[in-house]
């Protein structure tokens, strides 16, 4: 039975429930999973219910079933991969695809990919060697991704996540240019109740911080380096909308382009310095940039060349 202990250290604006702590910022189980996998949670040595408001300084100790949470089905669909072994697996994640099974989306995903391909590896059991993937990408971010082969992998690349000691560094291109050339974005987030897809800056959500810097300007276009030293729910989409700089392509955060209507999103998680499970030192690892950035960047020269 996998289990899981840590003192939390972490202020809150709002104080989180026991399940959303576990699932948002520990990124142990989703809440589906922490029900399926019968969790039971101690806080300060107490039994808890899952709606336990938790706050700095508590002590958790947790534990939950091995039994998988949801029937996921190993798919063979290609992957680009950066870097593997038997613990654990550095993927280049193509624009287009989603990372977890969800509703409407049992199949196709980077999780049945994983499966099929921790499957194809081992000559043992299949118990146990469903994939966890430790951080999120949205479906039109490209890059970077880590994933787990087992619990103990996971836990130790979850509490990197958990403690910010994770390095993670993306590349956009926005409308228009921030005011200067590298700072800091620092706001409330929330889900938006008008609408359940969308994000939004509120006095009520969670504290969110980016840093960016400014590679390049064009005038109404710019490319950014983004650093997220948290890791909410569309926070780099959100906060360069915040700011008047939203991403070029975004469907949901950004604006109709003229110059370049058939856009996709353009962000991609291009670098990722973490320690990996069995070792002791950080590893880097780094991506080109994509096909999709070369060609906008190209035009934006030709155009600037021009006048």
């Amino acid at each position: 039975m996998p289990c899981f202990s840590c003192v939390i250290n972490e202020d809150f604006s709002v104080l989180p429930r026991l399940d959303r702590y576990v699932s948002e910022n520990l990124k142990l189980l989703s809440r589906s999973q922490i029900k399926a996998r019968e969790l039971k949670a101690k806080v300060n040595d107490k039994d808890v219910k899952f709606s336990h408001l938790v706050k700095k300084g508590d002590k958790l100790d947790l534990n939950w079933s091995n039994a998988p949470p949801v029937e996921l089905l190993p798919q063979d669909i290609p992957i680009e991969i950066v870097y593997e072994d038997e613990k654990q697996i550095v993927i280049n994640k193509e624009q287009g695809m989603v990372v977890h099974p969800g509703a409407g989306n049992r199949q196709g995903t980077l999780a049945n990919a994983l499966y099929f391909r921790r499957l194809k590896k081992s000559a043992s059991s299949s118990e146990g060697l469903r994939p966890g993937i430790v951080h999120r990408l949205d479906k039109d971010t490209s890059g970077l991704i880590i994933a787990a082969f087992d619990e103990e992998t996971h836990a130790f690349l979850a509490e990197q996540f958990k403690m910010r000691k994770v390095q993670k560094y993306y590349i956009a291109i926005v409308h228009g240019a921030p005011k200067e050339i590298k700072g800091r974005i620092e706001t409330f987030i929330a889900r938006d109740q008008k609408d359940r897809r969308r994000f939004i800056v509120a006095a009520n959500g969670r504290n969110s911080v980016t840093a960016y810097k400014i590679i390049k300007n064009w005038n109404k276009y710019s490319l950014l380096l983004l650093r997220p030293r948290t890791g909410r729910t569309h926070q780099l989409r959100v906060h360069l909308r915040h700011i008047g700089c939203p991403i070029l392509g975004d469907p949901i955060y950004g604006n109709a382009d003229k110059l370049f209507p058939e856009a996709s999103l353009m962000l991609h998680s291009k670098k990722l310095v973490i320690t990996l499970a069995g070792e002791k030192e950080e590893r880097v690892f780094s991506l080109p940039v994509p096909d999709r950035f070369t060609a906008v960047i190209e035009k934006l020269d030709r155009m600037n060349a021009n006048g």
